[in-house]
C-alpha cells in the first residue's frame, strides 16, 4: 500500500468511525503526539483517536489540503463534531457540553511499509475550549486583527 493509499484509508476509517479499519493501517510500534498527550503502540493510538468518537459521536475530519512527500504526509484539515460524550483531556475528563466545535488542525503523518508509523497532530486547544464554553471567547466572537506588519 502506498503512503497516499494508507493516508486515504486512515482518513476514511476515521470518518466512518471504523476503529478496526483504522487499526489495520497502524504499525505495531506507531507513535503519536497531540496537544498534551503522547503515546506508543497500536492499542494506545487507536484508543486516543477512538476517544474522539465517544466525545463527538458525529466527529468528522475534513482534509482541506494534503501534500505527500515520499513517506510523509502533511495534512491541513478541519475537525467538526458535537460534544455529547466525555472528552479525555490532560487535566481530566471533560463532561459533555452539547456544543459543536469546528477546529482547524495540522497533522504530519509518517508511513513505513504501507502503515502509519507516526502522527504529530497540532490544533488550538484554547479555541476548542472556547467553543465548548469552557473558556471565555474573544470579544465579539472575532479573532483580533493587526493593523500593521509584524516583522
Amino acid at each position: 500500500m502506498t503512503a497516499r493509499e494508507a493516508f486515504e484509508k486512515g482518513t476514511n476509517s476515521f470518518n466512518a468511525h471504523d476503529i478496526q479499519g483504522f487499526r489495520a493501517v497502524l504499525a505495531d510500534d506507531v507513535v503519536f503526539e497531540a496537544p498534551g498527550v503522547r503515546g506508543l503502540g497500536k492499542a494506545a493510538c487507536a484508543e486516543f483517536f477512538g476517544s474522539w468518537f465517544t466525545a463527538f459521536p458525529d466527529a468528522q475530519a475534513e482534509v482541506n489540503n494534503v501534500q505527500i512527500f515520499d513517506n510523509t504526509a502533511v495534512e491541513e484539515g478541519t475537525f467538526t463534531g458535537t460534544h455529547k460524550g466525555v472528552l479525555p483531556a490532560p487535566t481530566g475528563n471533560i463532561p459533555a457540553t452539547g456544543r459543536s466545535v469546528r477546529v482547524d488542525y495540522i497533522q504530519v503523518i509518517r508511513f513505513r511499509d504501507g502503515k502509519h508509523s507516526s502522527f504529530h497532530l497540532v490544533f488550538d486547544r484554547l479555541q476548542m475550549l472556547e467553543q465548548l464554553g469552557l473558556m471565555p471567547a474573544p470579544a465579539h466572537g472575532e479573532e483580533p486583527t493587526l493593523n500593521r506588519a509584524v516583522v
